[in-house]
């Protein structure tokens, strides 16, 4: 497609395939109306959404009437109603914030109150003998703690990805790989959105680009959304650490953050982290040693018995933050835009009804859009996080083979699993895609024994030479052989992504 093509109309034309994005794209299917969704990466979720920790929040914590502490009070018992219907894994295992001196333990009491005024009335205050009942392998030095039962662990890649997956089932088109580049005025009711691969016509834009929305909003001229990248570093310790980790374990927050956390997740690895960050630099993944060993002293202080359990991957994420310290919603009939900028961690647990929330706000503005209309639901996945591989289940080998050939053996994914994914209602394109949606690659070896053999089937499937297959697209490149890359891509007859071209 020319970047000067003109496309046909749609009603909405959602900028950013986020957990945000693809929540508000599936809350407009029920409308049947024609939605876009642009996202620069070459798969959903690719930007902050994927470096979360993937807890859903109760909001306890948040501020008081803001419009966050709703959101997310909200988003948690929406997510419950829609975790069925999504074959989305919730594990409701509780958190546990851990006083380890006299401030900190009087602090507990804040939270206490904190909770109770955001509506989360289930919260105990924890005597220090009360926590070891709870968390035997607490530290010596533990004054006390808060128990929050209602604190869950989720996946929120498996989340964007079903939220994806359903709306597109429902007639949402989603154009992956491909960069929003600036919003024109077409008239009273409708604006042009200029993309690498041409101009779309649309009665509405949603502005849901994470980290980048302040700019999406700067197109038409709006200048209060101005956001600060907060970068935060993560370490992943193997399956053997979850023996230690009963509960997600919280320290006593602090002004500028939540603080670093040490949280169980659905594949049954622990996670470490996060750092927090202010950056200039909104596109800085980078994980440093230094902010390394910050998450390692950190997350042992809560938890020491981790001490002598191995790390076995690190990545960073970057979230949005607002000078306001809350979220920015707002729409703008002028402009034909909706803006929802700064976005925080606590997106994820928000996300479903920060949709209805700006599917509401359109209609106060005249949209006559359904709020209750049933959705179809998406092709149920051959696995998903807290059920039996295929493998281990006769009758999947039964009728597919392949099912009982497994490819991945840290975490026993099939050949059948990584092929399945390839007829999935969002393509999938990159080895992150891959690993998003089976986990293969992401156990103890990080792909060392089994990424060959998982390019082979990624070869076959997208019927390209193993030199043209990338781990996130651009020049995210797995295999060199003869020449340049982009040689390659052209013999290949593989057109790549708009940055390629």
């Amino acid at each position: 497609m020319m970047a000067d093509q003109i496309h046909a109309a749609v009603d909405f034309l959602v900028i950013g395939a986020g957990v945000v994005g693809c929540a508000i794209a599936r809350e407009l299917a029920r409308s049947r109306c024609r939605v876009l969704v642009v996202e620069a990466a070459e798969d959903v979720g690719e930007g902050a959404s994927k470096a979360n920790s993937s807890i859903l929040h109760t909001g306890f914590d948040a501020k008081p009437g803001t419009l966050e502490a709703r959101l997310v009070s909200a988003g948690w018992r929406l997510w419950r109603e829609l975790a069925g219907e999504l074959d989305l894994p919730i594990e409701s295992i509780g958190a546990l914030m851990v006083a380890l001196d006299e401030h900190e333990q009087r602090a507990l009491e804040y939270w206490f109150e904190n909770g109770r005024a955001n509506g989360v009335v289930d919260l105990l205050l924890l005597s220090p003998d009360e926590v070891r009942s709870h968390y035997p392998a607490a530290p010596t030095s533990v004054r006390g703690g808060l128990l929050i039962p209602g604190e869950s662990i989720t996946c929120t890649m498996n989340a964007v990805i079903a939220l994806a997956e359903q709306a597109a089932v429902n007639g949402v088109t989603f154009l992956l790989g491909t960069r929003a580049l600036g919003i024109e005025r077409i008239d009273s009711s409708s604006v042009w959105v200029r993309t690498a691969r041409g101009r779309f016509p649309t009665r509405w834009v949603i502005d849901a680009a994470g980290v980048w929305a302040d700019e999406v909003a700067e197109w038409v001229g709006l200048d209060g959304f101005r956001l600060t990248p907060r970068k935060g570093e993560f370490l992943v310790l193997d399956k053997t650490a979850r023996a230690h980790v009963p509960h997600i374990l919280l320290p006593v927050p602090t002004p500028v953050s939540k603080g670093i956390l040490v949280t169980p997740t659905v594949y049954g690895n622990v996670l470490l982290g996060p750092t927090a960050d202010d950056l200039d630099d909104k596109r800085d993944l980078s994980v440093s040693l230094t902010g390394l060993r910050r998450v390692r002293e950190a997350a042992l202080r809560l938890a020491p018995s981790l001490a002598t359990e191995e790390p076995i991957a690190s990545y960073a994420g970057i979230r949005a933050v607002h000078s306001s310290g809350d979220y920015q919603i707002a729409v703008f009939p002028r402009e034909r835009l909706v803006v929802t900028a700064g976005i925080r961690s606590t997106g994820l647990s928000a996300a479903p009804a920060i949709a209805r929330y700006v599917v509401e706000s359109l209609c106060e503005h005249g949209e006559r859009l359904d709020l209750e209309a049933p959705l179809k639901p998406r092709p149920r996945p051959l696995w998903s996080p807290g059920t039996p591989r295929p493998c281990t289940q006769p009758n999947h080998v039964e009728r597919d083979p392949r099912a009982g050939r497994v490819l991945c053996l840290c975490e026993l994914v099939s050949e059948a699993e990584i092929r399945a994914v390839f007829q999935r209602p969002i393509p999938v394109t990159t080895l992150d895609g891959v690993r998003k949606r089976t986990w293969a690659t992401a156990g103890r070896c990080q792909g060392f024994y089994c990424l060959a053999a998982i390019l082979r089937v990624m070869s076959e499937e997208l019927r390209v030479p193993v030199t043209a297959l990338t781990k996130r697209g651009g020049g995210s490149w797995l295999v060199r052989r003869h020449g340049s890359h982009r040689d390659e891509r052209e013999r290949s007859g593989h057109a790549g992504t708009p940055a390629d071209r």
